[in-house]
């Protein structure tokens, strides 16, 4: 049974079963289905705006306004010609070395840096535009959330016919959000299907969008299962995806000769891009985290597992049972932090005026307590660089003592970053090298070296196995320290 989609005494019925809510079952210009939605377009829009500023704060827009404007180009240019042109598209590219692409309700697609040094061509871009516009068009965000609130007023009804399931409903809830949180494999083909569509309309060369398949399938098997592409966390499997729209793209009676490609143009737009992490956002040496751009160091606890977000550096003890996190304070000073921070609700202890390695700085114990017991910890805030650093550690209030001695000094380790090769450390990035003769992969890193593996040069050249370059052609390379 498809769950994509409603027939039309589904859809009256659903109605029937919401009328204490506004809806509306309506039929979708770009699907051609009747859809349920309890979320009109000036929602659709107001959320998508609202999620769009969270998305920039978390992860980052990339900082080359020259890429940003082409990728805002070039997805205006398709989403013009779409069945939802009204919408405030927006397209951005946001600073993030994973191979993605995502979409918002209301017209806000982002692609990450990282799947841009993956593509070949303009037209391989057009074809993941395509598709995230396609999931806009078919409003398969909003759709997603139009069932969760039917299946929440479900489950209201339950509980009131039936009392016994009351003591489920909350954990029944938290799960639907689970459920409806990514789109399923039938709204990915639909998507697929519009993107064709669109990148088509635009006068882009479809015959380009089975290599973006392809590309994703060879860099989830690179991957090994530990870092697949998140635009495969819930699709189809892409040998079946290239299948499926080379059958479609056989069947269009169309001309595609002077279609547009584009490969030697999208190229040289994405020359110089970053690839991979970049160290100027901090990185870790063992368990010491140093910050180039913000000339800082800080020591986690040996042992413990540590990630570095955009917003939030964070560790956690090997039992998981521990946390060690570092941010920004928006706090003018370090005493006005720890006031906000101390009279917080159901937070106890205080803090004392000091230094940490001769910085400004304001700390204590506290104890907070929770939902089903308390928590302690150890906050400190630290003046540097004119900000204004809170480094905070905690635990369940019967596990802290464990870890009190080593959290609490990892916390007074936080230090200004003098060492002269941490603070000129640069990232990775992508160059174009055009060929005077053909090259096997192996005589190319011997003539160009690189440090990267070069299974990777393959891999972001889509070259296939005992493949050549070309004479004459330009091919990526990546270049750094």
């Amino acid at each position: 049974m498809r769950s994509r989609s409603f027939s039309r005494p589904a859809c009256l019925a659903a109605l029937a079963a919401a009328t204490a809510l506004t809806a509306t079952c309506a039929r979708n210009p770009a699907t051609g289905r009747l859809q349920l939605s309890f979320i009109s377009e000036a929602r659709e829009i107001e959320m998508g705006r609202e999620y769009d500023q969270e998305v920039v704060a978390q992860m980052g827009l990339y900082p080359d306004p020259a890429l940003q404007a082409y990728v805002q180009q070039l997805g205006s240019r398709l989403a013009a010609r779409s069945e939802r042109p009204q919408l405030p598209w927006t397209f951005r590219v946001v600073d993030d070395p994973v191979v993605n692409a995502f979409a918002l309700p209301g017209g806000f697609i982002y692609v990450t840096r990282g799947i841009l040094v993956h593509f070949e061509s303009e037209a391989q871009l057009t074809a993941v535009l395509g598709h995230e516009i396609g999931h806009v068009t078919a409003r398969h965000s909003v759709n997603q959330m139009s069932k969760q609130q039917l299946a929440q007023i479900g489950l209201v009804l339950g509980t009131v016919i039936k009392p016994s399931l009351q003591r489920y409903a909350g954990l029944a809830s938290a799960g639907l959000g689970v459920l409806f949180l990514k789109h399923g494999r039938d709204d990915e083909r639909e998507a697929d299907d519009l993107g064709l569509r669109y990148m088509t309309r635009g006068g882009f060369d479809p015959r380009e969008m089975p290599g973006v398949f392809t590309m994703l399938g060879q860099v989830s098997a690179a991957a090994g299962g530990g870092g697949t592409p998140e635009w495969l966390s819930t699709h189809p499997n892409p040998e079946n995806r290239r299948e499926r729209i080379e059958a479609a793209i056989s069947s269009l009676e169309q001309d595609f000769e002077a279609a547009t490609v584009d490969r030697d143009g999208y190229l040289r737009r994405i020359d110089g891009l970053v690839f991979g992490e970049n160290p100027r956002d901090g990185f870790f040496r063992g368990a010491e985290f140093l910050h180039p751009d913000l000339e800082f160091r800080l020591s986690f606890p040996e042992g413990w597992k540590t990630v570095n977000q955009r917003g939030a550096v964070i560790g956690i003890s090997p039992r998981e049972d521990a946390v060690m996190q570092l941010t920004l304070s928006d706090a003018a000073t370090p005493a006005a932090g720890a006031r906000a921070f101390f009279s917080e609700t159901g937070l106890s202890g205080g803090a004392s005026r000091g230094t940490i390695n001769g910085l400004d700085a304001v700390s204590g114990a506290f104890r907070a307590s929770v939902e089903g017991g308390a928590l302690r910890g150890y906050v400190a805030f630290v003046a540097y660089a004119g900000s204004v650093f809170r480094l905070l550690a905690y635990a369940n209030e019967a596990r802290w003592p464990s870890y009190d001695a080593a959290a609490t000094s990892a916390i007074r380790s936080f230090d200004r970053l003098t060492d002269p090769t941490a603070l000129d450390v640069q990232p990775y990035r992508l160059s174009l090298v055009s060929l005077e003769r053909d090259m096997t992969l192996e005589q190319f890193v011997r003539r160009y070296p690189a440090p990267v593996p070069a299974a990777m040069l393959a891999l972001i050249n889509q070259l296939a196995p005992g493949g050549r370059f070309v004479a004459g052609s330009l091919v990526k390379r990546i270049v750094g320290r």
